[in-house]
């Protein structure tokens, strides 16, 4: 812990909700790997997949930690956008370069995602924009979708590979309408607070 200059006492950057953040990013090349490494092969897929599952589960765990144990600081709002854009923008890249995703889809995403995290830590003392429902569930589809683009499934000859195919392109789909959707959400939110705060 450490104390600021009105003596109130900061938690110390070097705490577990921090240390999990970075170990997420320090791992996304692994990820990386596992998944461009053998494109086709069906453990290292898994593997890939599996990776995917346990770091956004670990997103949501150093969050409750943060927050439940009052050890937020502002390290820690710096890193975990930036481990939670990684993630995503990793596995999203990496499906376009095996060529199992288009590369619009990842630009529409990475634009609204980045743009957005940026343009929060540029007003963080400025205007609070709350986070929106349509901003969560945004995040949960991308996941869903996300983690079954990653599975092997639609690689499976016959029914399976069919029906897991429209699957991903339905889910898929899901989570780009709603990222574009959720990002006029957000601009629009924005300009509200902006105006509800004097600075219209």
């Amino acid at each position: 812990m450490n104390g600021d200059a009105s003596g109130v006492t900061k938690p110390s950057n070097w705490n577990a909700p921090n240390i999990i953040t970075g170990v997420r990013i320090l791992a996304m090349p692994f990820f990386l790997w596992m998944l461009l490494a053998w494109p086709d092969h069906v453990g290292m897929r898994w593997g890939a997949t599996v990776f995917f599952v346990v770091a956004i589960a670990t997103d949501a765990l150093d969050g409750y930690l943060a927050r439940s144990r009052g050890l937020i600081t502002d390290l820690g709002k710096l890193l975990d956008p930036i481990a939670d854009k990684a993630l995503t923008g990793a596995a999203l890249v990496g499906l376009a370069i095996i060529l199992e995703l288009p590369w619009w889809v990842v630009i529409i995403v990475l634009v609204r995602e980045i743009g957005v995290t940026i343009h929060r830590l540029m007003i963080a003392s400025d205007v609070v924009v709350a986070a929106a429902w349509m901003g969560k569930l945004k995040t949960v589809v991308q996941s869903v979708a996300i983690t079954l683009a990653l599975m092997p499934l639609a690689h499976f000859p016959g029914v399976v590979g069919i029906v897991f195919t429209w699957v991903n392109i339905v889910t898929m789909s899901a989570a780009v309408v709603l990222t574009i959707l959720s990002g006029i959400d957000y601009v629009a939110s924005f300009m509200k607070s902006r105006k509800a705060a004097g600075r219209g």
